[in-house]
C-alpha cells in the first residue's frame, strides 16, 4: 500500500511539473517590430516603424536587402528599441542566383546601437554590442562548409574574422542550404530565460510548420532594449537577399505580475490597428481614384519582359523532353533502318540457297544435248546454313525487341510531355514518370550492347563462293558497325542531355 500511495505521488507531482511548464510561456504579437506582405511598403516607399538604407529596395511584397549585383550593400533596422526582455522572431526570406556558389549572405542583428548601412560586416558596422545570427553562403576559408547559420556574440570591442568565417567567434551553428529554394526559406530565432534556440525552415515544401532545430545554446546575457534589423551584402559574386516577413512576438511568463495583457491595453491595440488598416484602405482608394489609368497599365506592362522561377524551370524540362524524345525518334528511324537491310540480305541469301539447290536436283541432259549449266556448288553445308539461319532469325528478333523498347521509351516520354503541360500550375514533373523514363534509356543501352555483344561472339561462317552474293563475314561486319554507330549515338545524345541538366 506504501509503493501504490508513493507512485500515486510521483504521478501527481509529475502532473503538476508538466502543466506548469505547458502554460508559462505567453506570445504577444509586436506590430511595431514587424513587417509583412501585402503591402508591405506604403505609398512614398516607407516601411511602417522601421528604416532602411545603403541599396535596400523596399516593396509591396518584399524588401530587397542587396540585389544579385557585386558589392553592393543594405540594412533595415527597427526605429525603436525593444521593450521587453524575451522575444521570439520569425524571418521568411529569399536568396537566389545564377551561380553554384553565391555571396555573401544576410545577418539578423539584435544590438544596442542600429548599425550602418553599408557596413563591412554583412552590410552592418563592426564591433556590434549585442547578438547577430548570420546566414553566410560563400567560402572565404576554403573548409567546404558554406552555406553555414552561425550566432555570434559581441561585447563591442570585437571585430569580425571575415577570413576564417567568424569560425574562432561563433557561439553556436549549424550547416544548412538556403539558396535557391523553390519555397521561401524561414528562420525562427527564441530568446526566452537566457536560452537562445534557432530553428530553420529549409524551403523544400510549403507546409508552414516543417522546422528543424539548427542549434540551442544556454546562459546567453544579451543586453536589454535591442535594436532588430535585418542586413545583407555582395561581394565578387551576387545574390538577390529578399525579406519577405519579420514577424516578432514578446514571450512572457504567466507567472510574471503585470505581463499580461488587461482589456484596456488589448482594446487600445485594437483600435490602433483599426485605424491604421482604416488609412490604408483609404489611400489606396485615393491611389485608385487619381490614377485609374496608371493602375490598369501597370497590372500587366512589364509579365511579357521577364520569366517566373516557375516559368524558367518549366521551359527547360519542355526542351531537355524535347531533345530526349527527337534523340529516341532519330534512334527508332536507324533501327527501322537496320531491320530493313536485314530483311533484304536475308532474302538475297535464301533466294540463292534456294537456285542452288534446284541445280543439284535437275538430271544430265539427253544424248547429243548440251550438258544443262549449273551453279557451283556452296561451300555450306545444311547445318552450316541452318546455323546461320538461326543467327540471322535471333538478330533480327533482338533488333525487334529493341525497337519495342524504344516505342515504348517514347510513349513513356510523350506522357511526361502531357503531364508537364498539364499540370504546369504546380510545377514540378512526377518523378515516378522520370525515373522509369530514365530506366527504360538505360534499358535500351543494355540491349544494343547486347546485340553488339552477340554479333562479335557468333562463331564464323565459311566464306561465299566466287558468285554474285553477299558474304556472310560481310553482312555481320555491316550489322556490328551499324549497332556501334548507333550505340555511340546514344552514349552522346545522353552526354547531352546530362549537359543539359546542369542548368536545371
Amino acid at each position: 500500500m506504501s509503493s501504490y500511495s508513493l507512485n500515486l505521488l510521483l504521478l501527481t507531482v509529475f502532473g503538476i511539473f508538466v502543466t506548469s511548464n505547458t502554460q508559462t510561456i505567453h506570445k504577444r504579437f509586436e506590430y511595431k517590430y514587424s513587417f509583412k506582405p501585402p503591402y508591405l511598403a506604403q505609398k512614398d516607399g516607407s516601411v511602417p516603424f522601421w528604416e532602411y538604407g545603403g541599396n535596400a529596395i523596399a516593396s509591396g511584397e518584399s524588401v530587397r536587402l542587396a540585389p544579385s549585383l557585386r558589392s553592393q550593400k543594405g540594412a533595415i533596422w527597427s526605429k525603436h528599441p525593444i521593450n521587453f526582455d524575451w522575444w521570439e522572431v520569425d524571418i521568411m526570406f529569399k536568396v537566389t542566383g545564377r551561380g553554384r556558389i553565391g555571396a555573401d549572405g544576410l545577418a539578423f542583428w539584435y544590438v544596442t546601437k542600429r548599425g550602418e548601412y553599408t557596413g563591412e560586416v554583412f552590410g552592418s558596422s563592426d564591433r556590434w554590442n549585442g547578438l547577430g545570427i548570420i546566414f553566410d553562403s560563400f567560402d572565404n576559408d576554403n573548409k567546404h562548409n558554406n552555406p553555414y547559420i552561425m550566432a555570434v556574440l559581441n561585447d563591442g570591442t570585437k571585430s569580425f574574422d571575415h577570413k576564417s568565417d567568424g569560425s574562432s567567434q561563433l557561439l553556436s551553428g549549424c550547416l544548412r542550404d538556403f539558396r535557391n529554394k523553390p519555397f521561401p526559406t524561414r528562420a525562427r530565432i527564441e530568446y526566452y530565460a537566457n536560452t537562445l534556440t534557432v530553428y530553420f525552415h529549409n524551403g523544400l515544401t510549403n507546409n508552414e510548420a516543417d522546422y528543424d532545430l539548427c542549434f540551442r545554446a544556454e546562459n546567453v546575457q544579451l543586453p536589454r532594449g535591442g535594436f532588430l534589423g535585418v542586413s545583407a551584402a555582395t561581394g565578387g559574386l551576387a545574390d538577390d537577399h529578399d525579406v519577405i516577413h519579420l514577424l516578432t512576438s514578446s514571450l512572457h511568463s504567466t507567472q510574471q505580475g503585470g505581463q499580461q495583457i488587461n482589456s484596456a491595453e488589448q482594446a487600445k491595440l485594437s483600435q490602433e490597428y483599426q485605424e491604421y488598416q482604416k488609412k490604408l484602405e483609404q489611400q489606396k482608394e485615393d491611389y485608385r481614384k487619381e490614377h485609374p489609368d496608371e493602375v490598369r497599365d501597370k497590372d500587366g506592362e512589364f509579365d511579357d519582359w521577364f520569366e517566373s522561377d516557375g516559368q524558367r524551370e518549366l521551359r527547360q524540362i519542355f526542351a531537355s523532353v524535347g531533345h530526349v524524345q527527337d534523340g529516341v525518334r532519330e534512334l527508332s528511324k536507324k533501327m527501322d533502318e537496320v531491320i530493313g537491310k536485314q530483311t533484304n540480305s536475308l532474302s538475297m541469301l535464301s533466294a540463292v540457297y534456294s537456285q542452288t539447290q534446284t541445280m543439284q536436283v535437275q538430271q544430265p541432259g539427253q544424248a547429243g544435248q548440251p550438258p544443262v549449266q549449273q551453279m557451283p556448288m556452296l561451300p555450306i553445308t545444311r547445318h552450316d546454313w541452318d546455323q546461320l539461319m538461326a543467327n540471322n532469325q535471333l538478330v533480327i528478333n533482338t533488333i525487334a525487341e529493341l525497337k519495342g523498347f524504344i516505342i515504348d521509351v517514347s510513349r513513356k516520354t510523350d506522357s511526361v510531355v502531357g503531364g508537364v503541360a498539364g499540370g504546369a500550375a504546380g510545377g514540378a514533373l512526377n518523378q515516378q514518370v522520370v525515373n522509369e523514363l530514365r530506366e527504360g534509356i538505360n534499358h535500351v543501352k543494355n540491349n544494343v550492347a547486347g546485340v553488339a555483344q552477340r554479333l562479335s561472339s557468333a562463331p564464323p561462317q565459311p566464306a561465299c563462293p566466287s558468285v554474285s552474293c553477299v558474304s556472310t563475314t560481310m553482312l555481320l561486319t555491316v550489322v556490328a558497325s551499324q549497332l556501334a554507330v548507333m550505340f555511340l549515338y546514344s552514349l552522346y545524345k545522353e552526354r547531352k542531355e546530362a549537359q543539359a541538366k546542369k542548368f536545371f
